[in-house]
């Protein structure tokens, strides 16, 4: 059996009662947050409340309210931490009815010839949803990020050791060297990290995922953003006051080069983050192709808005 989601009046009903019982408020950007994360999901719902309300130093503290800002700390400590649920969701993963719907749907490829039965079992796991629009989509935005993080745990796991030279004498995120040193890490590790990744079709996203986390290493957040259909992964880093908008696209076999597209989509999201610039990743999975460090290189291309992207072949 399971617990349906709750609606988000019920999910404002059931934090409302730790307040009444506390005299401890949860501003309306918290309510609307918890909201927003969870998608009513009753054990996620529970577990950032409890978190911000009774583990965190800040909510311990009954006459301050519970802020956006303590929300978001708990759903980074229930990630890093991976927490009895979203442990035992990993293990989900590895089941091939799992893989061969969730992998399509990180890279952003359209889902073609499902068995409706494995559908419906990753709805009743709670890890998919239908949108109003009739499709479906990962259940809720922890699960979004829960989902690649937990996969690139393995690659991440088998990175050599990398001196963080993307940093500056203040501390600060040079872009300039962070692509220097991707680039490096790329064409000496890349191939043998790519055998690691647990879902082939995707790996070189969870390697280059794994790498960035090294980056920011809890200093900084890595974002994802994925649709079905879309043919991209876009990722938004960022660390300190930098902030570095990312797209990664695979080419394969029987396919065109898929930098016009990428540069025309990478527009949009830069757009959408306030940024004149980013990486457009193409990740050149076509047969035949020279070893991966003769065939990495960067150059650089105007998206169709007029923003200066690194174009980096991979």
């Amino acid at each position: 059996m399971r617990l349906g989601d709750f609606s988000e009046a019920e999910t404002r009903t059931l934090l409302q009662e730790h307040t009444q019982e506390t005299g401890q408020v949860f501003t309306p950007e918290a309510l609307q947050q918890v909201w927003t994360l969870t998608q009513g999901q009753p054990w996620l719902v529970n577990a950032l409340a409890y978190q911000a309300c009774f583990r965190s130093r800040e909510g311990r503290d009954r006459t301050r309210p519970v802020d956006a800002a303590m929300i978001d700390a708990a759903k980074e400590h229930l990630i890093l931490n991976r927490v009895t649920h979203l442990d035992q969701l990993a293990d989900k993963l590895r089941e091939e009815r799992v893989r061969h719907i969730i992998e399509p749907m990180l890279a952003g490829e359209a889902l073609e010839q499902l068995p409706i039965s494995d559908i419906e079992y990753l709805t009743d796991l709670g890890l998919l949803r239908q949108r109003g629009g009739g499709g479906i989509e990962i259940a809720n935005p922890i699960y979004r990020e829960v989902l690649p993080r937990t996969l690139a745990l393995v690659p991440q796991a088998s990175l050599p050791l990398i001196n963080p030279i993307w940093l500056d004498d203040q501390g600060q995120l040079d872009l300039e060297a962070l692509l220097g040193a991707f680039l490096a890490f790329w064409r000496q590790h890349g191939e043998p990290l790519l055998k690691s990744a647990p879902y082939h079709e995707i790996a070189p996203h969870l390697v280059l995922m794994a790498f960035l986390h090294r980056v920011v290493n809890g200093d900084g957040t890595l974002e994802r953003e994925y649709a079905i259909g879309a043919g991209r992964m876009d990722l938004c880093l960022r660390y300190g006051a930098v902030t570095l908008g990312l797209e990664l696209k695979v080419w394969r076999d029987g396919r065109p080069d898929p930098l016009a597209r990428g540069l025309g989509q990478l527009d949009g999201y830069l757009a959408g983050l306030g940024l004149d610039g980013g990486w457009l990743v193409i990740f050149d999975r076509r047969s035949g192709q020279p070893p991966i460090e003769e065939r990495t290189r960067v150059d650089e291309a105007l998206s169709p808005g007029g923003r200066c992207i690194q174009v980096i072949r991979a």
